[in-house]
């Protein structure tokens, strides 16, 4: 039986960007996040979205410094042209070289500096074709959850979420992200991000009713992922 989802604050969510700590654990995100193989999984979970072509318009909510998605717009083969990309986070750490690499790659970033909560309840603001999100739904309880969900549901075409697996396993193996050389607060939210992660359909069952018209699949993705994939349009069904 899953262990029943516990939500409670991140250290790095309380550091300041420059705060020499977050910017250790952000160095320590992108260890965890090839552990964890984030890109392959962003990309395996692309495919489900049956694109007729790249999308022109992609925000990632919960950004970060914004260099797993940098990894990711690397990764395209052929490579995207043109996207404008918005980088959206309460703090944002987004480096000038990170923002540089998304302009050599055709990319026209732009970084936002708001509450992703406080984003979703604009409705009336700018739509996007993708929105991506990685290692974020987990930081909201129940209630927070639905509300961003509702927002991402209303200003967006298709949404790519990769979380935390909440199992045994992972819960197992985040107690010894340390052998990655991680710093303590990494150490410490790492076990609180599994803690918070989802299992089964939980992030469907958030999903907003008035948006049935969507096409929803959840899944887990080794070795400690669980994905999240909706759109406006029928979804590759696993086997094709």
């Amino acid at each position: 039986m899953a262990m029943s989802r516990s939500v409670v604050p991140e250290e790095l969510d309380a550091l300041r960007p420059e705060d020499p700590r977050a910017q250790r654990s952000r160095r320590d995100l992108l260890r965890i996040h090839r552990a964890m193989r984030s890109v392959s999984i962003l990309r395996a979970a692309l495919l489900k979205l049956r694109l007729d072509a790249p999308p022109r318009r992609i925000i990632e909510l919960g950004s970060g410094d914004g260099r797993l998605l940098l990894r990711f717009a690397q990764s395209m083969s052929p490579p995207w042209w043109g996207v404008e990309l918005s980088l959206l986070d309460r703090e944002p750490a987004v480096h000038h070289d990170t923002e540089e690499g998304f302009r050599r790659l055709g990319w026209k970033p732009q970084v936002l500096q708001q509450d992703a909560l406080a984003w979703a309840e604009q409705r009336s603001g700018e739509r996007y074709d993708l929105c991506i999100v990685s290692l974020f739904l987990h930081h909201f309880d129940a209630a927070q959850l639905r509300r961003l969900l509702a927002g991402i549901a209303a200003r967006c075409e298709c949404v790519i979420a990769s979380e935390p697996e909440r199992g045994r396993l992972a819960h197992f193996f985040s107690r010894f992200v340390g052998v990655l050389g991680t710093n303590a607060v990494t150490r410490g939210d790492a076990v609180k991000s599994v803690e918070a992660g989802f299992t089964g359909e939980e992030i469907s069952e958030a999903w907003p009713a008035q948006h049935s018209d969507w096409s929803l699949q959840e899944y887990g993705a080794l070795p400690f992922s669980h994905c999240f994939v909706a759109a406006r349009r029928p979804l590759r069904v696993p086997g094709e």
